[in-house]
C-alpha cells in the first residue's frame, strides 16, 4: 500500500468541497438567503470607517478564489485521455487520491514518450502509489470497468474525468471540427455510463468561448442519458504539477526545443459535472469553512 493511500485513509483533512450545487444551497441557507441573526433580523448594521469596504472586497476575493474539487481522496477515479499523465500524478501526489486509473490513447509507453518525453516521471508517481496507467484506451470505444463481466456487471467508477477532449487537427473547417468533437463526446458519454457507479459523476472540462461553446455539451449529455448537476471554473493551479497536454504532443520552437506556444493551463476553462438523469450524485465531503458563492465561478443547473 502506497504512502499516499495510507494518508488518504487517516481522515478528512484533505476532503474537498461537494459537487452538488443544490445541497450547497441548502447548507448555505438556500438561494442566496442570509442566515437569520439571533434577534430575528437579517439587517446588517452599518459600519463606520472607509477601510471596511476594501477589507470586505479582499475577503470575498479570497473566498471566491477557492477552487472546486469534484472528487474525494477515497473515490475510485477513472481519467480518460490523460495526455502526459500530469493530472493523474497531481491527484495522487497532492490530493492523496488512493485509487486512480489513468488511461491514454497511445498503444504503449514508446508511443506516449514520443509525444511527451517527460511522461516517465509521471508514470513513476502513479505506479508508486498503487494506481495504474492503461494504454490503448479509445474514449469512444473503451471497455467498461465493472464489478463483473457480462451485461449484469455494474459500473465501479465514482468519478470519470475527461479533461479537454479534442479529436486533434482532423480538419481546418470549423463546422467539421465541431461535428467531429460532438461525435467524440456523445460516444464517450455512452461508454462512460457503462463504467459509472451508482450515484457517480462524469466530469468534462472544456475551454471557454468559441468554438467550444458551439459543441453544446449540455445537450450532448442530455441525448446520452445524462444531465448537468453543476458547472464551475476549472483552476489548473489547484493541481500542482499539472500541465495541459495537446492531443498532438508537446510544442517545440524553431530550434526544436520543447516550449513555446500558448499554455492551455492559463486559458479560461469550465468543468461540467454530469449525473445520470433523475439520479442524485454521490456527494463529496464538504470543507468546514463555508464560502460565499460566486455566480461566475459555480452554478448548479441543467439549463
Amino acid at each position: 500500500m502506497g504512502k499516499r493511500r495510507k494518508l488518504s485513509q487517516k481522515g478528512p483533512s484533505h476532503a474537498p468541497k461537494g459537487v452538488s450545487g443544490k445541497q450547497q444551497q441548502q447548507q448555505h441557507g438556500g438561494h442566496g438567503q442570509k442566515p437569520k441573526k439571533p434577534g430575528g433580523s437579517n439587517s446588517t448594521p452599518k459600519t463606520s470607517g472607509a477601510s471596511s469596504k476594501p477589507q470586505q472586497q479582499q475577503q470575498q476575493q479570497q473566498q471566491h478564489a477557492e477552487p472546486t474539487i469534484p472528487f474525494a481522496p477515497e473515490d475510485k477515479i477513472l481519467l480518460v485521455g490523460d495526455g502526459d499523465l500530469s493530472f493523474a500524478a497531481s491527484l495522487i501526489e497532492h490530493h492523496y487520491c488512493a485509487d486512480v486509473t489513468a488511461t491514454v490513447l497511445e498503444k504503449d509507453l514508446e508511443e506516449l514518450q514520443e509525444k511527451y518525453p517527460h511522461v516517465g516521471e509521471n508514470i513513476g508517481k502513479i505506479e508508486a502509489e498503487d494506481s495504474r496507467v492503461v494504454f490503448g484506451v479509445d474514449a469512444t470505444k473503451m471497455a467498461p470497468f465493472t464489478d463483473k463481466k457480462g451485461r449484469d456487471g455494474t459500473g465501479v467508477m465514482d468519478r470519470i474525468i475527461f479533461n479537454f477532449p479534442h479529436v486533434g487537427g482532423k480538419s481546418t473547417d470549423v463546422n467539421r471540427q465541431v461535428r467531429y468533437n460532438q461525435e467524440l463526446l456523445v460516444s464517450f458519454f455512452k461508454r462512460a455510463l457503462l463504467s459509472l457507479a451508482p450515484g457517480g459523476t462524469v466530469v468534462v472540462t472544456l475551454f471557454e468561448g468559441e468554438p467550444y461553446t458551439l459543441w453544446n455539451i449540455r445537450d450532448l449529455g442530455r441525448h446520452s442519458g445524462l444531465q448537468v448537476a453543476q458547472s464551475f471554473k476549472f483552476q489548473a493551479a489547484a493541481y500542482p504539477g499539472y500541465h495541459h497536454a495537446r492531443t498532438l504532443g508537446v510544442v517545440r520552437n524553431k530550434e526544436g526545443e520543447v516550449g513555446g506556444g500558448w499554455k492551455g493551463e492559463e486559458r479560461a476553462a469550465r468543468s461540467y459535472v454530469f449525473v445520470r438523469k433523475d439520479e442524485a450524485p454521490k456527494t463529496v465531503p464538504q470543507k468546514n469553512k463555508k464560502r460565499a458563492r460566486d455566480a461566475g465561478d459555480e452554478s448548479s443547473d441543467d439549463e
